[in-house]
């Protein structure tokens, strides 16, 4: 399971608080406000209706304690769990108003994000026989990425880079501009300090030899079939990381892992997670 403390508090109800503005508007909740009284109470449970990996607790619980300090949460599962449907994910007891005021918002972040955990979790399984491990993009929802990649470490995957501004990755357009792969590695290894990874996108076995003259820290082989990333892994005889990316899927990614690369890089996980269902059921 991942440790919640994986997540900032800070970030997290920022993130909380900034859905819970855009939900309750400028009126707030009125629907409860016409319908329950002020100082009606009830008893809740969240659960999951279908089996899956959970992420996202930490929010869960940020959601009700901002709208209401008092309202008491009490988180059933931790983060990275498998829960099975069915299974009781939290507890949640307090005024009734507080409690639908943040239910829609709690229940978003926590179907989204263990959306992604399974999904990551799914095809983690399909590569447990190898040494190669599944990745994320920076293909995210914008404002959600640190959530969304925190969620692929729950689901058992591993996080690619999180922005422009933590890592160089040399794509096949920055090639293009700068006159060659080797020129393009040498050029940045110039500009870059000691600590910044580079990695640089290549296309061909052609390109891959060149881009080892230059040793970059990885090579992405990017839409290589897996007889071509045997090579590739081949050739590369360890020098550098290597990790697979292009249209990878469920039905693919094991033989991918098979190859001997290190890394498998997709967006599916973020990008095609359908959401677990999970609910909020309210006992007065």
């Amino acid at each position: 399971m991942t440790d919640l403390s994986a997540l900032s508090p800070l970030l997290v109800e920022r993130c909380a608080r900034a859905a819970l503005e855009e939900d309750l508007g400028r009126a707030g909740d009125i629907t409860s406000q016409a319908t329950i009284g002020a100082d009606a109470t009830a008893r809740a449970v969240i659960a999951t209706r279908q089996d899956g990996v959970v992420a996202g607790m930490p929010l869960v619980a940020s959601a009700f304690r901002i709208i209401d300090p008092g309202m008491s949460v009490r988180c059933e599962v931790a983060d990275g769990a498998h829960c099975s449907a069915g299974g009781v994910l939290a507890r949640v007891e307090g005024n009734a108003r507080s409690m639908l005021a943040a239910e829609r918002v709690a229940l978003n972040f926590l179907m989204h994000l263990s959306g992604i955990a399974t999904l990551t979790a799914a095809y983690a399984d399909k590569i447990a026989h190898t040494d190669a491990r599944v990745c994320c993009t920076r293909k995210t929802i914008p404002g959600l990425r640190v959530l969304e990649k925190y969620a692929v470490r729950c689901g058992g995957g591993r996080n690619h880079r999180f922005g422009l501004d933590d890592a160089v990755l040399i794509k096949d357009n920055h090639i293009a501009v700068s006159g060659g792969v080797a020129k393009a590695i040498e050029v940045a290894r110039s500009h870059c300090g000691h600590m910044v990874t580079i990695e640089v996108e290549v296309d061909t076995l052609a390109q891959l030899e060149e881009a080892l003259t230059a040793s970059p820290d990885a090579v992405l082989l990017d839409n290589m079939s897996p007889e071509t990333l045997t090579e590739a892994v081949r050739v590369n005889a360890g020098r550098a990381v290597l990790e697979a990316s292009g249209n990878i899927d469920l039905a693919t990614i094991a033989a991918v892992a098979e190859t001997g690369v290190d890394y498998i890089s997709t967006s599916k996980i973020t990008m095609a997670a359908p959401p677990l269902d999970v609910g909020l059921d309210i006992f007065v």
